[in-house]
């Protein structure tokens, strides 16, 4: 069967640069689907992107589908035929919805009996007829959450839309998508070539869009620019901060990477780097340049999207575009230190957190007090835990921030050093936001900590307070980051904090703001049910999860013994036996609809196998007391594991529901008691 590569390309205006990835893999995954759907084979599939096209090519691509085998059963022959052997209309009226009469039909003869036949071939569509439709149908699937119109016409997509091309081999696949008609013509670089680019063939796409200025293979332009990027910075002796999305983003916006250097007045490093960096990298799509010892130079790398017969000019005018931006930072950062972030404190008044839950200004106070608490509980500074708590936010109605949002808290700790607080209260500024996403960093010192927690806690109370707990991917106030970064502070900080009485302060702060009687339960809930993802990133098995979760322990850092205790119990050789053991004893407690004793009497122990389980219990249990005061879950457990040969004996040889019902109890008491000590550490009967 014929082969050929398949060309796909879409030729657009600008297309949004953070979007491009995603509409070009999205695009390509489209294809992929329905090519494997029609069952047309290929060799291999690959995506490009540019500022100004979508394109997919397929390597190997077979002519068109093979023919089918179709067999259409009919009716049975007792029904399609009388007792004279004539014709019945059910017979009649199949044959004619398959184009034949009943005499062309042919028999299928099974052991469950006789029935009419049609066999037909079902001819396979060329791909001519079948890849039109494919692309309006990807077209159609593409994330476009605001589609424009252009022209006259009425029709939208995310940008205006110039060029269709669909080449199978040297041939057009005649097509239309968007109201342009597919040809061999594509758009060569804006500034480089001007005119359109006839592609004579599929398998020379790339080379002849590079003849046009055109590095078409996104990631081949990424690679460069990395690459190029690498190289300057060597030549300056800089080191260039990482960041993928904005590479991603940079690579979104050119076709033809060169990568220069430019250079700002040393007089602007006087400000904090933070605002520089983001001026540069957010506003300019800049990557700012470090010494080897991170401290920022006065140098930056942009890419430009041509290449300049005199680069100088390219970099001045960068250069001059840049020094406003940060001459902005720089009068922001002059103007703010004229006022401390204690004074701070009344404009927050004007600044709501939540419409039913108060000014930022409360908000503020509640963190102070709630700080304070956390302080109290972990030994720390209650005063500073205090000061940190409430200066937190002042800095949200600073110039700086408010032009720089993502600087907020770091802003808050130059101006606290700025206006003397001390050095724990101004670090605690910026650590209250950390964890700001998965696998950020966590706040440097314990009053930063302190801060961070009650900040989240009351971010949690308030919401859920006013019944507006998250749903869905719908999580405006970022309650399941706070979630989890609380989670994260307090194990990995080794806080011996317990979740439940932060809750309940919190709870106490907020007064008579709360509408949601039970907002204690909830938020204890919520946050437990974080843990799940917080050990699966861990590698924890979701059954060792599950199975302390079932204890429902408030102490994170209790929770984590337990999680480290469980997963080692696991590994034991005893622990399937035990578990299926204590899943049979809850199966048997469940159905017991009478009162336990109050524990195990030794009187009226009959049986061997029974008397030795109860002398093992106790001996364990001597053991296990002072192990579980201790918190020593792990050892608490293998202790526990050396009962795995009297169960078994006893199950073996004991009859739990016997028939006078005080031996019965009394036996349930023992293996309730024996159960229980397990629980106490985890639910180990949930374990796989």
């Amino acid at each position: 069967m014929t082969t050929e590569t398949l060309l796909i390309e879409l030729g657009t205006e600008e297309l949004p640069p953070k979007s491009l990835k995603t509409l070009a893999t999205t695009f390509h995954d489209q294809i992929k689907a329905q090519l494997d759907a029609a069952k047309l084979s290929y060799t291999a599939m690959h995506w490009y992107a540019t500022p100004r096209r979508l394109a997919v090519k397929v390597d190997g691509l077979i002519a068109s589908q093979a023919d089918k085998a179709i067999e259409k059963r009919g009716p049975a022959i007792d029904v399609a035929f009388d007792a004279e052997g004539n014709a019945s209309k059910a017979a009649e009226g199949w044959a004619r919805s398959n184009g034949i009469t009943v005499a062309d039909a042919e028999r299928l003869v099974t052991d469950k009996g006789e029935w009419l036949l049609h066999k037909t071939v079902e001819q396979g569509k060329h791909i001519e007829q079948l890849i039109p439709d494919m692309v309006n149908h990807a077209v159609a699937k593409l994330p476009v959450p605001k589609p424009m119109r252009w022209g006259s016409g009425r029709t939208q997509f995310i940008r205006p839309v110039h060029t269709l091309t669909m080449l199978y081999g040297e041939k057009i696949i005649a097509g239309e998508t968007l109201n342009v008609k597919s040809n061999n013509v594509v758009t060569g670089h804006r500034f480089h070539h001007h005119g359109l680019v006839a592609i004579n063939h599929a398998d020379n796409y790339e080379t002849t869009l590079r003849e046009a200025h055109v590095v078409v293979d996104y990631q081949e332009r990424r690679n460069t620019i990395i690459e190029q990027i690498n190289i300057v910075a060597k030549e300056i002796d800089g080191v260039v901060l990482p960041d993928e999305e904005l590479l991603d983003e940079v690579t979104s916006l050119v076709e033809w990477p060169v990568v220069l250097v430019g250079s700002f007045d040393e007089d602007f490093l006087n400000v904090p780097a933070e605002p520089l960096i983001y001026s540069m990298k957010d506003h300019q799509k800049y990557f700012p340049v470090t010494d080897v010892n991170g401290k920022l130079l006065n140098k930056f790398i942009f890419v430009s999207n041509i290449a300049s017969k005199d680069p100088s000019q390219v970099i001045k005018g960068n250069e001059k575009v840049i020094r406003p931006r940060l001459a902005d930072a720089e009068f922001f950062f002059k103007t703010d230190k004229k006022q401390t972030l204690e004074s701070r404190l009344t404009s927050l008044e004007s600044v709501l957190f939540q419409k039913q839950l108060g000014t930022v200004k409360a908000k503020s106070e509640r963190i102070a007090s709630l700080s304070e608490f956390v302080a109290q509980k972990t030994g720390d500074d209650k005063a500073l835990a205090y000061r940190a708590g409430l200066l937190s936010k002042t800095d949200l109605m600073s110039d700086m921030v408010l032009e720089f949002p993502q600087v907020q808290g770091t802003m808050g700790k130059y101006y606290a050093q700025h206006d003397g607080e001390p050095e724990a209260v101004a670090q605690a500024l910026e650590d209250q936001y950390r964890p700001r996403y998965a696998g950020d960093s966590l706040p440097e010192q314990t009053i930063g900590c302190a801060v961070a927690i009650a900040d989240k806690v009351d971010s949690l109370v308030g919401i859920f307070g006013i019944n507006q707990p998250p749903k869905g991917d719908k999580d405006p106030f970022a309650l399941r980051r706070a979630a989890i970064g609380l989670i994260r502070i307090i194990i990995e900080k080794q806080l011996n904090l317990d979740i439940a009485e932060l809750i309940e302060k919190s709870v106490e702060l907020y007064q008579d703001k709360l509408s949601s009687d039970d907002v204690a339960k909830q938020v204890l809930d919520f946050i437990s049910g974080r843990y799940r993802a917080y050990y699966q990133d861990q590698k924890i098995a979701v059954d060792v999860i599950q199975a302390v979760l079932a204890n429902a322990p408030s102490k994170p850092l209790d929770f984590d013994k337990r999680i480290n205790a469980v997963t080692h119990f696991k590994t034991l050789a005893e622990s399937a036996t035990l578990a299926a053991a204590n899943k049979r004893v809850g199966n048997i407690l469940v159905k017991f609809k009478g009162e336990l004793f109050s524990e195990f009497n030794q009187d009226l122990a009959s049986e061997t196998a029974e008397k030795e389980l109860a002398a093992n219990f106790a001996t364990v249990k001597v053991k296990v007391i002072p192990l579980m005061a201790d918190k020593d879950y792990q050892s608490a457990l293998t202790e526990l594991a050396a009962l795995k040969q009297p169960i078994d004996n006893f199950f073996d040889n004991v009859m739990v529901m016997a028939d006078d019902e005080q031996v019965k109890t009394n036996r349930l008491t023992l293996l309730s008691e024996i159960r229980n000590s397990f629980f106490a550490i985890a639910d180990i009967s949930l374990l796989q």
